[in-house]
Formats: C-alpha cells, structure tokens, sequence
C-alpha cells in the first residue's frame, strides 16, 4: 500500500516542497520488475526512506504505433544536502543506462526504463538540458495518478491546482490499471 502523505510517517519533519519527484516508467522486458528495482535503487539518492507510489499500467502516449504498454510508478525523495536538480538528473541517465537504455533514442520509443525528473524542491529552470517542473508532466494521467497517491496536495511551480486537482480536469483518453 503506498504512503498517502509525507505526514503519515510521523518521523518526518520535511514539506513536500523540500521533495523531488521522479517518474519512472518501463514498456520493454520486465517493466514490473525493472521498475520496482529502479525504485529502490533510488532510495540510495534520498536523505529520506523515499515516498513510493503503486504501479500503474498505462497504454502508451505519443508513442510510434505498435508500443507495448507502460508499467509507471513516482517517487519522492528527499534530496541529499548537496544534491542538484543536475547532479540528479546525471545519477537518473546513469541509472537508466545501467537498465539497458540507448542513448539518442527517437522520441518516445519503447525503452526499457525512463526516468523524468518531475520537479525539485519547488524549483524553476528551462535550459536545454532540464526543464523543471517537467513541461508536460501536467498533462499526464500516468504521471499525476502515481503522484496523487503520495502527493496529493503538491503545487508544482507555475500551477495554481494541486496533484489531485489537476488530475481531475484531465481530459485525456489514458487508461491505467493499478498493479499494485
């Protein structure tokens, strides 16, 4: 069962704006288990035992026709005290390498894990190596549905709705199945 709120766990003191957010998702060989070993190699990032959603199948958006379907997760973490939103998208493409990605993959093509820094600590930036928050993220029911069980009440930057809110004035034709 996934943690509804940072303030269920009694022991943390932090604010979901101190958080950064990674979705992950996976549509090649073992989504499922790529992803739920992607999540707890990113506990080794956070300050924090990290927040972890449930997973989601997601038909595939945007995708070349044909794509396998989706297995999506977000995590949160606390970030450690000298960590970047670059040193943490460095540690995320190196992880995702490690999972078997090609790099200089055509846009949106199958992969066997994609790892989207969502946001980080409430920050802005829009450089041509990371865009915070993630410009579509959004738009995305697999990225909101996972999100809205850990971080219901987020405002990303440049948003006036929270997770949940956002969420619900989707109009979008993704489907997502909770896999638990």
């Amino acid at each position: 069962m996934p943690i509804k709120s940072p303030f269920d766990i009694p022991q943390l003191q932090f604010e979901l704006p101190r958080l950064a957010f990674i979705a992950l998702g996976s549509n090649i060989g073992d989504s499922k288990g790529s992803v739920l070993q992607a999540m707890d190699r990113l506990q080794t990032l956070s300050d924090f035992p990290p927040l972890r959603s449930s997973l989601w199948q997601s038909t595939p958006v945007d995708c070349p026709p044909g794509s396998p379907l989706f297995v999506n997760a977000v995590v949160g973490l606390l970030p450690r005290a000298n960590e970047t939103p670059d040193s943490l998208l460095a540690e995320l493409q190196t992880l995702e390498t490690e999972f078997g990605r090609q790099p200089k993959q055509a846009l949106n093509e199958p992969r066997p894990l994609d790892l989207d820094l969502i946001s980080f600590r409430q920050e802005t930036r829009d450089s041509e190596r990371l865009t915070l928050p993630h410009p579509r993220a959004h738009l995305r029911r697999f990225v909101l549905q996972p999100l809205s069980e850990i971080a219901p009440d987020l405002v990303l930057p440049g948003q006036v709705l929270n997770v949940r809110q956002l969420l619900e004035t989707l109009d979008s034709s993704e489907r997502l199945l909770r896999l638990g």
